[in-house]
């Protein structure tokens, strides 16, 4: 059987709250007792020193999100968990990806691009406040994923991104120093479900509107009883449309018990009355784990135990990988290194390449990269992949004149240079 590796990382900068359970604990630990899935589960804290200076905060959130899946039901005997910051080949294997990104790519990401626009918004500098940590953010979790090798990376389609640039940094490593790193692919559950909060927007650590994963029970009631509701009195109809309440308990009850509920909204139950259900059910499910969280929460020696031994497996693979890349790209012995040939590149010359790739926005978009990764064309929009493939053949065709309009013009790039790698292409198409 061939085995599919996941591998899902978790930010130290927050206490796990029902929309993190719903979302990401639950089907995660769901899926890491499939047959034929080699798991990895990790605690970002490299990464939570870009958003937070808390050190105190970063820890605790560490022992928190750790008891938190342990609690849920995760296996550390049939998973490797780890604490990112516990694996030094991760630190060693950003700097060898940082040498072949090019800094383009990077202009593009998301957070960065956010930072950017938000400061000429506000008319500053466009770079004020931004680290090189934020700007760096892809190439760390390029190495999160490249270093284990994984086919599968659970994400939203926020996330997306990050996938496809892991993927351009392990081809641009591959074309320099020989096949070393699997491609990873998005996986993009659609089905999971994204909780409301107390104000009925998105729960979210950034508005402050999260319950708790694990809330005593007083708290977790008094919470649930704080949840927005509109002025309907009891006897009155109630849509489940738009009711937080109802989208959260159907997260936690049984088809059956949704259906149940949903008659009773129909037939006009008093708010407090429907709060009392969903406190009931939510702490149904909880309750268990809540008992085996509380006994985690006040024994980190067992937690710092787990992590360190999950590292230690961990490490059994990132050593010897890293090794192999030092020697890849000439950091070695000199006795070693005097006689070494360069590693074999494919027999055909590298050519430029068009990459499609779907955004956040839900559009389609495409680029034209040379054989270093070099971005040389970016397209904006299409509604549809079929559309942004016809763009490509288009632009073969008849040149980049004909897209006017449907081009974003890149940065230090000329004519001349998206004409000369089109020409590569059509010589390459013809004398195949």
């Amino acid at each position: 059987m061939s085995i599919t590796r996941y591998l899902t990382g978790i930010t130290t900068t927050g206490t796990p709250h029902l929309g993190n359970y719903v979302g990401s604990i639950r089907p995660s630990v769901a899926a890491s007792l499939s047959p034929g899935v080699q798991s990895f589960y990790f605690l970002a804290d490299y990464h939570a020193l870009i958003k937070c200076e808390d050190p105190v905060r970063i820890q605790r959130s560490t022992l928190e999100i750790a008891a938190s899946w342990l609690a849920a039901g995760l296996n550390p005997e049939h998973v490797t968990f780890y604490r990112q910051s516990d694996i030094p080949e991760i630190p060693e294997l950003t700097w060898l990806l940082t040498c072949v990104t090019g800094k383009g790519v990077l202009n593009r990401a998301h957070a960065y691009k956010a930072s950017v626009d938000k400061n000429t918004a506000a008319g500053r500098e466009q770079d004020d406040g931004v680290t090189a940590g934020l700007f760096m953010y892809p190439v760390l979790m390029g190495a999160d994923i490249l270093m284990f090798k994984a086919h599968k990376v659970p994400v939203g389609r926020d996330q997306v991104q990050h996938i496809e640039m892991a993927r351009d940094m392990a081809a641009s490593f591959n074309h320099l120093y020989g096949e070393h790193f699997v491609l990873p692919e998005a996986a993009i559950d659609e089905h999971v479900a994204t909780l409301p909060g107390l104000d009925g927007r998105k729960m979210s650590k950034s508005y402050d509107n999260t319950i708790p994963l694990f809330s005593s029970r007083d708290q977790l009631k008094k919470l649930i009883g704080g949840i927005l509701t509109d002025s309907r009195a009891p006897g009155e109809p109630k849509d489940t449309e738009g009711s937080a309440l109802f989208q959260i308990y159907q997260a936690f009850a049984t088809a059956d018990e949704t259906d149940a509920l949903r008659r009773a909204y129909a037939d006009g139950i008093a708010w407090g009355d429907a709060k009392q259900v969903l406190f009931e059910r939510v702490d149904q499910v909880i309750a268990p784990m809540r008992a085996q969280y509380d006994e985690l929460i006040h024994n980190p020696a067992r937690i710092e135990q787990t992590l360190l031994a999950g590292a230690e497996r961990a490490r059994t693979l990132a050593t010897p990988f890293i090794r192999e890349l030092r020697t890849a790209v000439g950091l070695r012995s000199l006795v070693q290194g005097a006689t070494a040939a360069k590693p074999a590149k494919a027999a055909k010359a590298a050519l430029p390449a068009f990459k499609q790739y779907r955004e956040a926005d839900g559009q389609f978009y495409f680029k034209l990269v040379d054989a270093d990764g070099r971005l040389l064309l970016q397209s904006t929009g299409f509604a549809a992949p079929k559309d942004a493939g016809q763009a490509i053949a288009r632009l073969q065709r008849e040149g980049a004149g004909a897209l006017a309009g449907q081009l974003a013009a890149v940065e230090g790039v000329s004519d001349a240079d998206v004409g000369a790698a089109l020409a590569a292409l059509a010589q390459a198409a013809a004398a195949a």
